[in-house]
């Protein structure tokens, strides 16, 4: 797998109301989305691969090492 020159990254820091779907403290693959992110949201992949909008003050923008973003982009896949 190479890597995507615009793939981009967020932890997520905050799930209260979300436990089931998001998990605190771990690396999520972003979408972007700028009609979302003029709302405030994030496009979030989860580990099912399907991608939801959630508050962007939820997440903390990453770089992350290739490894890394092979790992979760797989796991995504």
């Amino acid at each position: 797998m190479t890597r995507l020159p615009n793939a981009k990254f967020s932890v997520c820091v905050w799930n209260q109301g979300h436990e089931a779907s998001l998990e605190r403290n771990t690396i999520y693959a972003v979408v972007q989305d700028r009609a979302a992110a003029a709302d405030g949201d994030g496009r979030i992949v989860n580990e099912s691969g399907e991608d939801y909008l959630y508050p962007a003050a939820w997440f903390i923008a990453i770089d992350v090492p290739d490894r890394v973003q092979e790992s979760v982009l797989r796991a995504t896949a």
